[in-house]
């Protein structure tokens, strides 16, 4: 399976990122060790996902999040 995902930072801003291992992939960013984003803004916490069986489709929906406002973003977590 293919994971994209939105992180809630310590700071409160949103992170958005694509894995196949979704939980390893947090407790790698909670280590300060996923992304220089996330280093010094953790704990994080997962607050959306969505799931693709192909890498393409994921890494496309990744960049449409990634694009979106955060206020868009926020309306996708509420509803999800």
């Amino acid at each position: 399976m293919h994971f994209v995902y939105m992180l809630e930072c310590s700071d409160g801003t949103l992170y958005t990122g694509y894995t196949t291992d979704l939980d390893n992939r947090i407790k790698k960013h909670n280590e300060g060790k996923a992304a220089k984003y996330t280093k010094f803004r953790t704990p994080v916490k997962l607050k959306y996902q969505e799931k693709f069986t192909s890498k393409s489709d994921a890494i496309k929906r990744e960049i449409t999040i990634k694009k979106m406002s955060r206020q868009e973003k926020l309306m996708l977590i509420n509803k999800g």
